[in-house]
Formats: C-alpha cells, structure tokens, sequence
C-alpha cells in the first residue's frame, strides 16, 4: 500500500510493511544520473537513501502521541559497509526499523537490497545504524521526548541499552577532535607536492546551502550532508590512486551541529591512512552561518571513508602507501592503523562462528 504524500523528490514510495509505523520500505529504480565514473551507483546516493528512509520512520514515530508536532534529526551514523555495488537499472529496496529508544533518541536499523528486474535476483548491498533526535516544530532548540517502543524481551532491551551508551560514548571522543583544522583547498599547486603525500590528495568543496538542501525546519538534510562528504572522499581517493574507487565502508558520521539554510559549507577530506588493499579518508564539514553574522565559523559533522582501488574491470588494486611527513600525519596513520585492526579483528570474531557450523 503506497502512502498518499510519501513520494519524495526523488521518486522514493515509502511503503507500511507490518506489524505499523515500526518498519517501512522505500524502492526506487536507480537511474544514470545516479552512477559514478566506475558505472555503478554512487555511494553517496546510497547515504542519502539511507537517511530519508530513517528520517521518515523516526519522524513519524515521534508524532505518534498526542503534543507538539516534530521532525527526526540525524545525530549520528554509525559505521556502515557497502557489501555490495548497486547498478544502473536495478531496483533499490531501503528497509527500515526502529529498534531502541531512548528518552530523547531514536536507533534505526537498515538494509538496502538490489534488485535486478530482469532475472529477480535480489542481494543485500548496504546495513547502516542510525540515531535521530526529535526537534519541535515551533522551536528547533527544544528536543522533545521519544515515545518508547515495545521490546520483544528485557535481552533486547537491554543490547539497545548497551548501544545507545557506546555511541554516547564514541560522540563524546569525537568533540575532542574538533579542533582539528583542515585549510580549504581551492587551487593547490599539486605540481610541487609529492605523490602519494597527504597534502597532494587533499580536497575540498565548497557549497551553499538552498532550500531544496533543507528540511521543514530550514536546515540541511543529513543524507545531502553524507553525499558530499562522500563526493570529497572519493576525490581524495582518485587523486592518491589515480584509477575507479569505490566506498567500501564509513566509519561513524557524527552530527555535532545543525547547518542553516543560507550557510556556506565547506568540505575537506585528507589521506589519514592506507593498508595492501584499502585507505582511509577523513573529512570535516565546517560552516560559515552568512546569514547569522553573530555566530562564528563552526565544526559541523566529521566522519572518516574507507575506499578500495579498482581496476577497469572492477578487480580490487593494491593501493599505494601514504608517505607521511609530519608527527601529525604520522599520529593520524597510527591512530588509522588502530581503527583499521580494530574492524578487521571485529570482521574475524563474526566470520568464526560460521566456519565452526
């Protein structure tokens, strides 16, 4: 059943699947304007329909008790893989759930499934973990409360608890960070700069933010937000590797403020790490509030990409190693190096029980 009033711009139907307003779907067709240069979906496109399929279950599931109205904010993104491309042509089926409250928060779970129309063949593609905040209408400042779900036992409820604790906790280290500058690069004399140094791939974008960026409330949507952050990292990555890239995960993207419409943002990306087979790209968004002249220039969201190397036939590359040449460069590898095991040893734990079976 298509819902009147739920075909977005961007032709997206947002379907009702049982048991209510717990669990939609949103499937569109995935058009030309949607690729890459490699030819499949961008992976900034698949953020963006990430988001608006957990900003519309969130939002509604905040309205459903009687008070002020209010829209579902993203606050944050934890880390999402891309498991597999989506093509030009196939059908896009973006599954959301809400599986935690808390009093003031909201974790939505999602999957993204492609589907060839031609043969039926259907695979998992994306899972992402979002968490939104409830701001009212009538004032963007005042966060209102969460309605709470019903859990299917106390275990359940308790393993939202846990997650909604960790990512608090993970927000909290990421502020400290902040203070971390990119200088905007417009027009870099990469002629003098070494291959393969993090001052040679390092980009940036410039935009400003119209109203078709923006929410009811005047600010920028998060998925607009993620897919040019991820147009900047994949800029960085072409520039290291100089061959097809693609987004093979991202690392939690954290909302720390909201960016107004009006707003001239910049985003910049840098090479903070790179493995036999894979690099990491840190990116900032920083805004500069034009229209609001008392409030100064500020740190907005900040997350890191990973991406892989690709042949013109798709096979994975090696990637060239990042020469490092300063303690923060080398400080940044390190603490990349870290993330880097830290998933990898993860990816291992879950795979040992399979191979056990």
């Amino acid at each position: 059943m298509q819902l009147a009033g739920d075909l977005d711009r961007g032709g997206f139907a947002a379907i009702l699947s049982p048991p209510g307003p717990a669990a939609i779907q949103i499937s569109r067709i995935m058009r030309p304007d949607d690729a890459n240069i490699a030819g499949n979906v961008h992976g900034g496109t698949i953020l963006k329909m990430i988001e608006e399929a957990g900003a519309i279950i969130s939002t509604r599931h905040c309205n459903t008790q009687a008070g002020e109205r209010c829209v579902a904010a993203l606050a944050r993104v934890e880390r999402t893989d891309f498991l597999s491309p989506v093509c030009i042509g196939e059908v896009a089926h973006v599954s959301a759930e809400i599986t935690y409250t808390s009093k003031h928060s909201v974790e939505v779970q999602v999957n993204v499934y492609s589907e060839n129309i031609l043969t039926g063949v259907k695979k998992l593609t994306n899972k992402a973990t979002l968490w939104y905040v409830p701001l009212a209408l009538q004032n963007v400042h005042n966060v209102l409360e969460v309605p709470p779900i019903q859990y299917a036992g106390k275990e359940q409820e308790e393993e939202g608890r846990r997650r909604y604790e960790e990512q608090k906790l993970e927000r909290l280290e990421t502020k400290e960070r902040n203070g971390d500058v990119i200088l905007p690069v417009t027009n870099p004399d990469r002629q003098r700069k070494d291959p393969y140094t993090v001052g040679h791939s390092q980009s940036s974008l410039i935009h400003l933010v119209g109203p078709s960026d923006c929410t009811m409330h005047g600010f920028v949507h998060g998925g607009v937000t993620m897919k040019l952050m991820d147009e900047v990292a994949g800029i960085v990555a072409a520039r290291h590797c100089k061959t097809n890239i693609v987004t093979a995960s991202v690392d939690a993207i954290n909302f720390h403020e909201k960016i107004k419409k009006g707003s001239v943002i910049t985003i910049s990306g840098r090479m903070t790490f790179t493995s036999n087979k894979s690099m990491e790209i840190e990116v900032f968004v920083d805004a500069d509030p034009f229209v609001d002249e008392a409030k100064e220039r500020y740190r907005a969201v900040s997350a890191f990409f990973t991406y892989v190397s690709l042949s013109q036939e798709g096979k994975p590359l090696p990637v060239p190693q990042l020469v490092v040449e300063t303690e923060d460069e080398r400080r940044r590898f390190e603490e990349g190096k870290g993330r880097y095991l830290q998933t990898k040893a993860k990816r291992q734990a879950k795979m040992q029980p399979l191979t056990q079976q």
